[in-house]
């Protein structure tokens, strides 16, 4: 049984830890509402991009408006892009992510399979039974849409070079500040949906600048928007779920200490007891003498 020192060093030590997490819960939710407004934002531009691209290309069997991001081919090779954190003490948001990468590449047969990793944490991890084609860790270093995009322009070309048959995203969507979702998102080729297409083809537009140059514009955009927003959703969801973690952990200190200082006081009161005890038993023997 350990002696009433040791109970008050552990006690402080559980003190001093509950600092820690609770000051990292607090700086967690303060970077979460900056976080949370900017995907929140975002997240509807890019959404109503892909929208419009959708119904622009409507007629997207024509040869008529062709891109080579629409170009569907023969999966023999998968890029996926692995986006965590660079941090840990989220609880299983990074875990999240690698287990949803091992678990898609492990079900393609006959398939070669690459990961593009974006935070430390999920490099990491991938790295240890996966190859890691690239590692972009240093975009949460200043988080802004110039870099990304410069690593969706990279992704395109790979694609455009047939290096890659198809891209897919694998991210934490920000649900709320205790609900994160592991999403996998194709990014590349653009699949079209059968519905929109026979809605649109029934509508009759006159386009300036014509179809074919809007679409080259607007779809490099939208898969740079694509990736930026998967990124700000990882952010967010990061610092909900490190607060979250944070907060449980905070707690869960909390009732530890209770429970030592629980013990300690009964060890002491029995430590008390067993001294009077002895002055008494000796009193009682220099009575007897």
């Amino acid at each position: 049984m350990a002696n009433l020192k040791e109970i008050r060093e552990r006690i402080s030590s559980i003190s001093s830890t509950m600092q820690i997490t609770s000051a990292m819960k607090m700086v967690s939710a303060a970077k979460l509402k900056k976080a949370q407004n900017a995907i929140v934002m975002f997240r509807s531009y890019s959404e109503r991009l892909q929208e419009i691209i959708q119904n622009f290309q409507s007629e997207a069997n024509s040869t008529e408006y062709f891109s080579p991001f629409l170009k569907q081919r023969k999966a023999r090779k998968i890029l996926y892009v692995g986006v965590g954190s660079n941090r840990g003490l989220a609880g299983a948001f990074n875990a999240s992510v690698s287990k949803e990468l091992q678990k898609h590449i492990y079900s393609k047969k006959n398939v070669e399979s690459f990961v593009l990793a974006i935070g430390k944490k999920v490099y990491d991890s991938v790295r240890k039974i996966h190859k890691v084609c690239d590692n972009k860790s240093a975009l949460f270093e200043n988080l802004s849409f110039g870099p990304v995009s410069q690593v969706a322009y990279q992704v395109m070309e790979d694609f455009s070079k047939e290096k890659f048959d198809e891209v897919y995203l694998v991210y934490n969507k920000f649900v709320n500040a205790a609900t994160q979702e592991v999403i996998t998102e194709k990014l590349l080729p653009i699949s079209l949906s059968e519905h929109r297409r026979k809605k649109e083809a029934e509508k009759d537009y006159i386009f300036e600048p014509g179809r074919q140059e809007i679409l080259q514009s607007l779809i490099p955009k939208s898969i740079k928007s694509q990736l930026y927003k998967a990124i700000l959703d990882s952010v967010a969801a990061e610092h909900g779920a490190r607060m979250t973690a944070m907060h449980k952990a905070t707690d869960n200190a909390q009732n530890l200490k209770n429970d030592l200082v629980i013990f300690y006081n009964k060890a002491r009161q029995t430590a008390i007891t067993n001294e009077i005890l002895e002055i008494v038993s000796g009193a009682e023997a220099l009575k007897g003498s």
